[in-house]
């Protein structure tokens, strides 16, 4: 995964747990204020039914049949008062609150509960809530209002009534304290009752809103989410772009580009450090490398004479005395070596002009089959004295490239084949990536190569440790002069091997633009 994916998901997720904590703690705290708001109402509604409470009539559930008697005149009047509230009054005509607490603290719990649900039965009066399915509260909640501090009991009540099969959920203010009761029909003849008054509103609009706003909050969340993983995407893309460029720039310098440089972004940051970095880091590269190759430039200038002069003397020896066997044998030997190393230089002066990038191209239109022929017939008496066969197949291809440099890559191949020990070498052209370049071959029959050394071996100087090319004059420079032949061309150059089945090396070329070629244009 990129850096700019990692740091567009890093970002999304962060801002994604963001929203969501926001998005939760709004929730919640509109829930609470919501509530609170609902219970200060009901309080008032509550405030309002105790002041109001001489005056007005509920009507009286009958605990044997469940029904509600006819309502009164005061009993609309009431209905009228709370036209918004569930109002339902149990009178507890036998105890006092202090009575209540001290009966709960008591042994006689069970009992005293016991003796409040038959109390509670037989004194029920309700506006607004069936009587069919009264409000009843459980022992724990019972007990948790007697003993709360204000009498009073705040809770979420699944209401059912004779009309909806389902539950409906209100909210329900149980408060525990005397309520004032008229005795008769003359004023001022009433008398304070310690009763159970609930009063109880629906939620649905509170549930509506809440789930309103839980839509609200998750359509925003994704919103977000979207608005900010694409805002995360580009900026992080822009504040990405000089490294793309330091990048791509950097990718564009090899051992002969080694003079260019990566452009230094003004962006005051880590990236233009790193691009300063890099062009010293290049700098430095561009001058060892150029005293490396001035040095084996210089180096081999300065040896080709001696050793050109220890070959002639040895030749000399050989041709104007008559020294002894043993003799003969050392004059041998030594005009041998001075050969290996006369060969040795001039392989070291073509990778100095190819590290230098003085490596001159004569570019002309090539067959491929036939030149291919032509080198075949060349190396064909070298193959027979070691009783090799050379074939050419394949597809013929036209190019462009020089003839010399890329016979010298595929004779070199050949050698490596022949030091090999193959017994059949094959030579096969055919165009690749839909005609716009062209692959050379070299596929022989020898002992293979492992895997492990197939890249190693246009290091240079690097040989196989079974290698046969010591014996042979070998350096371990042919793989790697070919190489920035080829690389000199635009094209790159591979090896595939199997041990035990032999090794195949392509070299693949870009066709060029190529004339209307002649036959007597074709090399």
């Amino acid at each position: 995964m990129t850096l700019r994916w990692r740091l567009t998901l890093f970002y999304t997720a962060l801002l994604a747990a963001l929203l969501l904590m926001v998005g939760v703690t709004t929730l919640y705290l509109m829930r609470t204020s919501l509530l609170n708001t609902l219970d200060n109402e009901l309080l008032g509604e509550y405030s309002r039914f105790a002041n109001t409470s001489t005056s007005i009539s509920l009507s009286a559930c009958d605990s044997s049949n469940a029904e509600t008697t006819p309502l009164s005149d005061a009993s609309l009047t009431a209905r009228y008062q709370f036209p918004n509230s569930n109002l339902q009054v149990e009178q507890l005509l036998f105890y006092t609150h202090p009575e209540l607490v001290e009966a709960l603290g008591g042994v006689n719990r069970a009992a005293t509960l016991a003796t409040l649900r038959r109390v509670e039965d037989f004194s029920r009066r309700s506006l607004g809530f069936d009587c069919a399915f009264p409000v009843k509260l459980t022992d724990d909640q019972l007990t948790e209002l007697i003993r709360s501090s204000g009498g009073r009991l705040y809770l979420n009540y699944p209401r059912r009534d004779s009309f909806n099969a389902q539950p409906v959920m209100v909210r329900l203010l149980v408060v525990l304290a005397p309520v004032r009761q008229a005795t008769s029909a003359l004023p001022g003849d009433e008398e304070s009752v310690l009763s159970l008054v609930f009063v109880g509103r629906p939620v649905d609009d509170l549930a509506t809103t809440l789930n309103q706003l839980r839509s609200v909050i998750i359509l925003l969340f994704l919103a977000g989410l979207v608005i900010a993983g694409t805002g995360a995407f580009l900026l992080a893309g822009q504040a990405l772009q000089p490294l793309r460029l330091v990048q791509r720039a950097a990718e564009k310098i090899g051992g002969q580009t080694l003079a260019q440089r990566v452009p230094v972004p003004a962006t005051g940051d880590e990236v233009q450090s790193l691009a300063q970095a890099l062009n010293g880091m290049l700098g430095r590269l561009e001058a060892s490398f150029e005293a490396q190759r001035r040095f084996t430039s210089d180096a081999s200038h300065e040896l080709r004479t001696p050793v050109t002069a220890i070959s002639g003397h040895a030749s000399y020896l050989l041709r104007r005395t008559s020294p002894t066997g043993q003799q003969q044998e050392s004059l041998n030997i030594i005009r041998s070596e001075s050969e290996r190393l006369t060969n040795l230089i001039a392989s070291l002066l073509e990778l100095a002009r190819s590290d230098s990038g003085a490596l001159v191209m004569q570019k002309a239109p090539i067959l491929s089959t036939l030149f291919l022929s032509e080198l075949a017939r060349e190396l064909g008496p070298l193959a027979q004295a070691q009783h090799t066969t050379i074939q050419v197949m394949g597809q013929d291809v036209a190019f462009e490239g020089d003839p010399d440099r890329l016979k010298q890559v595929i004779i070199n191949l050949v050698s490596n084949a022949l030091k090999a020990g193959s017994t059949t070498i094959t030579l096969q052209s055919q165009a690749v990536l839909d005609g716009a370049q062209v692959r050379l071959s070299v596929r022989d029959d020898g002992p293979g190569i492992p895997k492990d050394q197939l890249e190693r071996l246009f290091d240079r100087f690097y040989r196989l440790e079974d290698s046969r090319s010591r014996d042979q004059g070998g350096a371990g420079l042919g793989l790697s002069i070919a190489r920035g032949i080829v690389d000199a061309h635009g094209g790159r150059i591979w090896l595939e091997s199997t041990v035990g089945e032999g090794t195949a090396v392509h070299v693949q070329l870009p066709v060029g633009d190529l004339p209307d070629l002649d036959d007597e244009d074709v090399p």
